[in-house]
């Protein structure tokens, strides 16, 4: 409805603020306009569509609309006057009615009001006089500034005017009068002291001589509303954010509140009312931009808004922040942090925060746990809080971002081990970029038979990154009823071993939403060990899985179609417009739908998209999902047989760039440390003659020193001569060879092998890892053929003992690893005093103790006990013990747990799993010598420890006499075995089927020299399952065997020793355990066993036990000297 205002004879108001108001003071109510020409007055109202028409217009609008209902008009707007029978002076715009003064307070209080006679305003009931002359009025007032309590405004005067240039000006507010002023020659005036956020009306006069005003100018404008001050942003989450803000100035003590508009790009504005001067605002969307304003609201006015852009946080951040890897996403996890003893490894602490599940998961992983992913919180076990539960796979996720590329390389290795898919491409929801993973998985090897080497019954070993293996891609498109995740796990399940390879939502946590996660590329392998019964492929065959919808990612789906063999698309029929935007594209994998229809029936379905679309049925419709598996173990095996394209993950780098998926391996610090290992691994032909010529320092001329210092204490071959005169000999021929070991030069491979390890830590890991590997690729297939021979000969002819000993000598030839180069450094730095001492050969050498010290600090293992050589590089090792108590600011106080026992039997793979390190599993006959590793232990537990650091030694297996020896390996076997018990405080004694019973009591009877009785744990290995009866009679008759023994040894009679519990520290009811075997199913497809890993764990918690009780050693510098004097003793 538009109305028409009458025209005022007593003043004027500006049309520019409102075309309606002006008004004729006779008249008793506005005249109605018609909607439709506007010209005439309206007539007549139609009730259906709310339109105001004129007489010509409201017949016109009838014929058109028959059905709509007409009324007159003077009906309604006499409804809507005033009933008060007052005068009008006041017109509502809200309404655009007329009304009186007593409406104003009550139907249209806070609507918009305008004045119709300002002089009945200004003088109460009584009318202004009007000018009795004509004076010239001002021209239109303008407002030159407005603020909450000021207004400045001007005015034109009047180019007639003649004479003094008087004007008067007065306002008020809606209810009340505030002022009138006079003025002289000024056509511009600030008013004070008014009200925040009102709204006022101002008029202007020019007034002559003689007193008579013109017209009236009038115009309003409200004060300012104060903005609110200090607009901060708080704490942000991904979905959340807090904001705050101060009160406006002045506003302090009256009632106003605040509004909030909340607007981003392509999405709905919203906005919040609050008295507050804070709120929380929520449900707002992960990785976002917002503009945020706020205003004071007062007497229904705004002020002016304060905004601020914010952008909220990816999931990521507020995943790590539950997960409290906040901090670890700039400074990474490390190996040593994983390592490291803390309060859950020596108390039973439930998990209660989701905060405990990192390290609960890395715990469990690096105890190789076949559950390690189904960690959680106590509380999720009974539901009472689900935001206390997270998805593995976003579990996985945070940790692979928040850790270095070492314990990547470790948890990729021992994820394998537990036969779980490990990441290939991985998703970073902040940064929008996906990382190709291919450093930690440089270190998996696997044996296994493919169908051409199962005929002759011959395993092939590979590093899987390098081998050439088909890719088969599983992916999604939209929501389906199918676990696609499940599925392919009985698609590469054996047949006598289900395993839960990628994980899926009927497991532990696996129904709570992933938020990070998606994206995630996994991959697994399938490698068949050459029986048809077990195996359900008979090629090798990698599986990648894709987490999420194809839509969402298509870097990943793009890489996925451009490097796999096939990719199987897990879609549902009602999805297929998708396809279409595939058409033309060329994609180099073969595409098969896995259809569903609404998940009641399901069918294989090819696809082409060259030259246009083409999907074609490849199997009837199936029901269930084992009829589903069986169809895709066909089409795969099909697949398979057709010989498709073959192609190594280490081969794909350039593919991924061109996918714009960034590769972990693109670090200058990885790139210029394999730059360096090239220098060296081209040069090796031949790995005897390689460390002949180029490891000179450890060769011969090593053997004969070491020979010669362990004889001045043993006196092996004195016969009658005078001891001291023999011992003078010894001496005059020990000078003699470290002299010519002294002329030996640093050779050039050594010269390259130092410049790679004396860089950047950084550099220096990756330089140690890629010639660790490049190494073993080197002589992986001779000395996997010599380790074959080897296994046969011991077990199907042991008798053979010269021919068995011929080939352990040509496996030790043939071995050549990083532990060489690193001895060569051990005997270079002890003959480094030779060299000028500004030499820099010298300097560099004499880093090395100190670079050692770090490396063994960070988790790599030291050498302590030459095995080729049967002796203690004395020198190096007290150096690089000492480095590391200085690193360690003199906290190393330390205890020691060693492990002897058979030969393979488990010993390294026993303490890797028990304490997460890497004791190299050797692929020889077994590790030859002793090798230290240490692991540090949390602040918080030291003083319940007694310790600041625990050493792990792992030993030389005894060989029973009856298998072959070289000229000192029983008695070197022997040696080793004493040194490690006498420096324990808990020493595990490791039994398989072998008889070695008379070598573990031949060990610790050399004790008496030194004053010794460890604490001992007898640990049988590969143990099935067994009953308490069974293991009570095996324990008695083990105890009986050992105390024949004991009474019959000479040696002991002269010590006093008559039964094992005076050779020993024996605990009555935790001295014996049971393992079970290490595997479950048949390898490689096989996984860690779960009762292995913890029958381990148990066996840990008791150790971690036992060092609480045991008496509180000396520091680093004091090991050294035990180490040393032990040595001579024995």
């Amino acid at each position: 409805m538009k109305l028409r205002p009458p025209e005022s004879s007593g003043y004027q108001t500006d049309v520019s603020s409102v075309s309606r108001d002006c008004f004729r003071q006779d008249q008793q109510h506005a005249e109605v306009m018609c909607d439709l020409c506007s010209q005439a007055g309206a007539l007549k109202n139609c009730r259906t569509c709310n339109n105001y028409f004129c007489e010509s217009d409201a017949l016109k609008h009838h014929g058109e609309m028959p059905k709509h209902v007409l009324t007159d008009v003077s009906e309604e707007v006499e409804g809507r006057c005033c009933p008060h029978s007052r005068p009008l002076e006041f017109f509502c715009m809200t309404d655009e009615v007329p009304i009186c003064r007593i409406c104003v307070k009550g139907n249209h209080k806070r609507h918009e009001i305008i004045y119709q006679n300002m002089q009945r305003q200004m003088s109460g009931d009584e009318d202004f006089e009007q000018p009795r002359a004509v004076v010239p009025p001002p021209g239109g007032i303008h407002f030159l500034s407005v603020k909450p309590t000021s207004v400045v405004l001007s005015w034109e005067i009047p180019q007639e005017l003649q004479g003094p240039k008087r004007f008067r000006i007065k306002w008020s507010s809606v209810l009340e009068v505030e002022g009138s002023l006079p003025i002289r020659d000024l056509s511009k005036v600030e008013i004070n002291n008014l009200q925040l956020g009102q709204q006022y009306f101002f008029s202007v006069a020019t007034e002559d001589e003689e007193g008579n005003l013109s017209k009236w100018v009038t115009d309003r404008v409200s004060t300012a509303v104060p903005p609110p001050r200090h607009l901060t942003k708080g704490h942000s989450e991904s979905t959340a954010l807090f904001l705050q803000w101060s009160k406006g100035e002045n506003m302090e003590g009256i009632p106003h509140q605040f509004l909030i508009t909340i607007t981003s790009p392509g999405k709905e504005a919203r906005a919040i009312s609050t008295r507050d001067c804070y709120k929380r605002l929520s449900d707002l969307e992960p990785d976002t931009e917002y503009t945020i304003s706020v205003s004071t609201v007062l007497n229904d006015k705004w002020s002016d808004p304060v905004s601020t852009t914010i952008h909220t946080e990816p999931c990521l951040r507020e995943v790590l922040s539950k997960l409290g890897l906040e901090d670890q996403y700039d400074c990474k996890l490390t190996i040593s942090d994983v390592l490291e003893i803390n309060k859950n490894d020596t108390s039973q602490n439930k998990l209660e925060m989701p905060k405990s599940l990192p390290m609960a998961f890395l715990k469990s992983l690096f105890m190789l746990k076949a559950n390690a992913r189904s960690v959680k919180c106590v509380s999720c076990a009974f539901d009472t809080d689900k935001k206390m539960s997270i998805n593995p796979l976003d579990l996985i996720t945070a940790l692979f971002l928040c850790s270095d590329s070492f314990l990547q390389q470790d948890m990729v290795l021992k994820m394998t081990l537990c036969q779980f898919a490990v990441p290939l491409l991985l998703p970073n929801s902040e940064t929008r970029e996906v990382t190709m993973l291919l450093w930690p998985m440089r270190e998996i090897v696997q044996s296994f038979r493919p169908s051409q080497h199962a005929f002759m019954k011959q395993s092939c070993e590979e590093r899987l990154v390098l081998s050439d293996i088909p890719l088969i891609s599983f992916v999604r498109l939209g929501k389906t009823c199918l676990s696609k995740s499940q599925i392919l796990n009985k698609l590469l399940s054996n047949t006598e071993h289900y395993h839960d390879r990628f994980y899926h939502s009927d497991l532990v946590c696996g129904d709570v939403p992933r938020r990070i996660s998606d994206g995630l590329v996994e991959i697994s392998w399938y490698l068949p060990c050459g029986n048809r019964n077990v195996d359900k492929f008979s090629e090798p065959l990698t599986i990648a899985n894709l987490r999420g919808d194809i839509r969402a990612f298509d870097k990943q789906f793009s890489f996925l179609c451009q490097t796999s063999s096939a990719v199987y698309i897990f879609c549902d029929e009602s999805e297929s417009d998708y396809f279409t935007s595939l058409q033309g594209k060329y994609l180099k994998a073969k595409i098969t739908l896995v259809s569903s229809k609404k998940g009641k029936t399901f069918r294989l379905k090819t696809m082409t998209v060259t030259p246009s679309l083409k999907i074609t049925n490849e199997t009837h419709n199936k029901k269930t999902d084992v009829e589903l598996v069986k169809v895709l173990q066909d089409s795969v095996s099909k697949f398979l047989q057709s010989k498709p394209k073959e192609v190594s993950l280490a081969n794909l780098p350039e593919r991924a760039r061109c996918c714009e998926i960034a590769v972990d391996e693109d670090t200058d610090e990885c790139q210029n440390a394999r730059k360096n290992v090239y220098k060296i691994t081209p040069h090796i032909a031949e790995t005897s003659g390689f460390k002949d010529i180029m490891l000179p320092c450890q060769g011969q001329t090593w053997k004969e020193l070491s020979w010669v210092e362990t004889e001045y204490w043993r006196l092996r071959k004195v016969g009658n001569q005078n001891i001291e005169e023999y011992r003078m000999s010894l001496i005059t021929k020990e000078k003699e060879l470290r002299r010519k070991q002294q002329r030996f030069a640093v050779t050039p491979m050594m010269s390259r092998f130092l410049d790679g390890v004396c860089t950047a830590e950084a550099q220096r890991y990756y330089y140690l890892k890629w010639l660790e590997m490049e190494l073993e690729d080197l002589s992986r297939h001779q000395l996997s053929a010599l380790r074959g021979l080897y296994k046969e000969l011991t077990h199907k002819s042991p008798q053979e003992t010269e021919e068995i000993a011929e080939v352990g000598k040509q496996i030790s030839a043939c071995s050549l690893q990083v532990r060489h180069f690193l001895r060569e450094c051990g005997q270079s730095y002890a003959s480094a005093t030779g060299l000028p001492e500004f030499c820099s050969a010298r300097k560099t050498l004499e880093q090395l103790p100190g670079l050692c010290a770090q490396m063994l600090l960070d988790g790599f293992p030291l050498e302590l006990v030459d095995g080729d050589a049967a002796n203690i590089p004395m020198k190096w090792i007290a150096d690089v013990l000492t480095e590391l108590h200085y690193i360690k600011q003199s906290n190393s106080k330390l205890k020691v747990i060693t492990i002897i026992g058979a030969e393979s039997s488990g010993k390294s793979t026993l303490l890797n799993t028990m304490f997460g390190i890497r004791f190299p599993i050797s692929k020889e006959i077994c590790s030859k010598g002793a090798f230290i590793q240490l692991v540090g232990v949390s602040e918080d537990v030291r003083r319940e420890l007694g310790c600041d650091c625990i050493a792990v030694i792992d030993t030389e297996g005894l060989k029973p006499h009856q298998m072959p020896q070289d000229d000192h390996s029983h008695e070197r076997d022997m040696q080793v075995a004493s040194l490690a018990v006498a420096l324990s405080d808990i020493t595990i004694v490791s039994f398989t089927e072998t008889d070695i019973v008379e070598m573990v009591v031949q060990a610790f009877a050399r004790l008496g020299d030194v004053n010794k009785k460890p604490l001992c744990h007898f640990v049988h290995v590969h143990m099935f399952e067994m009953c308490a009866g069974d293991r009570k009679r095996r324990d008695e008759e083990m105890i009986k065997q050992f105390n024949v023994l004991i009474q019959s040894d000479p040696q002991m009679k002269r010590g006093n020793i008559k039964t094992l519990s005076d050779l020993m520290e024996l605990k009555s009811d935790t001295w014996t355990w049971y393992i079970p075997p290490v595997w479950k199913g048949t390898p490689p497809m096989a996984s860690f066993s779960i009762d292995y890993s913890e029958a381990v764990q148990e066996l840990k918690k008791q150790l971690i036990s036992d060092l609480k009780k045991c008496p509180e050693r000396s520091n680093l510098m004091d090991f050294v000297k035990r180490i040393e004097n032990i040595w001579k003793a024995l």
